[in-house]
């Protein structure tokens, strides 16, 4: 059974530009870099020949890898969503009880969750946890640092 990967066009497109840049950039480079390691010599002491073997194993393995998310992807048209429910792909304002800090995070798919650009996977604790809550609402959020609340003051369709 192949799950579908919900995800944004936005991540659709960022995954495709990665696989092209591994199929027509670094696939040739690497070919490239074993060719000119095998013109050194003797292959079993060849440090440059083993490094770029090891190179196209990793590249080949996440062409392989993006393949398959692309495959399984259920790109989701965030634009056509609406609502006042937290659901995938809303943009949801949170106020940390605590210490008052206000943050904004973007529900997205695994494949493209980045914290530091504010995009967190549906999958994650704080998502599952704002998922299907309204705005105005408190969730408690259970984190490797203990628990957290949060007030949600806005939900947003971007």
């Amino acid at each position: 059974m192949m799950d579908k990967i919900p995800m944004t066009a936005e991540g659709y497109s960022a995954l495709e530009a990665e696989l092209k840049h591994c199929q027509q950039v670094e696939r040739p480079r690497i070919i490239q870099q074993i060719t000119d390691a095998r013109t050194h010599g003797d292959l079993s002491e060849n440090a440059e020949y083993h490094a770029a073997k090891e190179s196209q194993s990793l590249n080949e393995g996440r062409i392989a890898e993006l393949e398959d998310k692309l495959a399984r992807a259920e790109v989701i048209d965030v634009s056509k969503l609406s609502g006042d429910t937290v659901t995938f792909g809303a943009t949801v304002t949170l106020i940390d009880e605590d210490t008052d800090k206000k943050t904004v995070w973007h529900i997205v798919g695994e494949p493209e969750a980045d914290a530091k650009k504010g995009k967190i996977s549906i999958t994650s604790p704080l998502a599952r946890a704002l998922v299907g809550k309204k705005k105005g609402v408190q969730v408690e959020v259970v984190t490797p640092g203990g628990a957290k609340a949060y007030e949600i003051v806005k939900i947003e369709w971007k």
